[in-house]
């Protein structure tokens, strides 16, 4: 089946978590919008369109034969068994979903950073909410996130290098996309959170080091990160680090 994926043709963004399920898994896929005769006026057209039977509010959204699936975490919900990246029992494809759902809060929170108040505003509206929104994001939740999953990664033990054990599942991806924003967007709160989140920062690169992801990362299909995504570098949004580095993997 060849997959069908809606998405803004020109940022990363949530559509970006689904791409890295599909490239790892060396899946059949078009970018739809990516077609300049197609392009973001054709995502608005579907989403308008009366006819769909199953509309989502927003893209991404995913066409799979007749099916038609929005937001991002269900998408990977879907393609995880038919792509290989979750196991075949109940409780594993639960948890999964779980860690991936945490994702998607954390995502939100990351685009809050730079739009506290309004999506609708420019970013220069609202330039000094988002300067006490990222400071609190980058001293308190960055750690607190990361947190959370090299708790599992040690609670796991070093023989396990994924979320789940020895094989990969999509969530390892979607948190291997998080450093990289992250990286991007706040770069100095990240160089002082990446001492305490070893296995974290072994996970990235492992994801980074798999043949079919580290290709896609050097092909033109890899879109750069830019101030219209989720994950945008402001300089003045990184400067107040004042979370002073600990344990979190010692953490209850």
């Amino acid at each position: 089946m060849r997959y069908e994926l809606y998405y803004q043709p020109s940022i990363q963004g949530r559509g970006e978590f689904v791409r890295l399920a599909l490239e790892d898994a060396g899946a059949d896929y078009i970018d739809v919008a990516r077609d300049p005769a197609f392009g973001r006026p054709g995502i608005m057209k579907i989403l308008e369109d009366p006819s769909v039977e199953h509309p989502s509010y927003a893209p991404p959204f995913l066409k799979a034969g007749k099916l038609m699936i929005g937001q991002t975490a269900n998408i990977l919900q879907y393609l995880g068994p038919r792509l290989g990246l979750v196991p075949k029992d109940q409780a594993s494809r639960l948890w999964v979903h779980q860690l991936q759902l945490t994702v998607t809060d954390w995502v939100a929170e990351v685009g809050n950073t730079h739009h506290p108040i309004a999506n609708a505003l420019y970013y220069e509206e609202q330039k000094d909410e988002a300067k006490k929104r990222a400071s609190f994001f980058t001293s308190q939740r960055i750690p607190k996130f990361f947190g959370y999953y090299e708790k599992i990664l040690h609670k796991n033990g070093k023989a396990t290098p994924y979320l789940l054990g020895k094989k990969i599942c999509y969530a390892d991806l979607s948190l291997f996309q998080m450093v990289e924003g992250l990286r991007y967007a706040f770069p100095r709160a990240m160089a002082k959170v990446a001492p305490t989140i070893p296995r974290a920062i072994a996970l990235h690169d492992r994801v980074a080091a798999r043949p079919r992801i580290k290709k896609y990362l050097a092909s033109p299909r890899r879109l750069a990160f830019n101030t219209n995504g989720i994950f945008r570098h402001y300089p003045e949004l990184d400067e107040q680090v004042n979370a002073k580095p600990v344990d979190l993997a010692q953490r209850g």
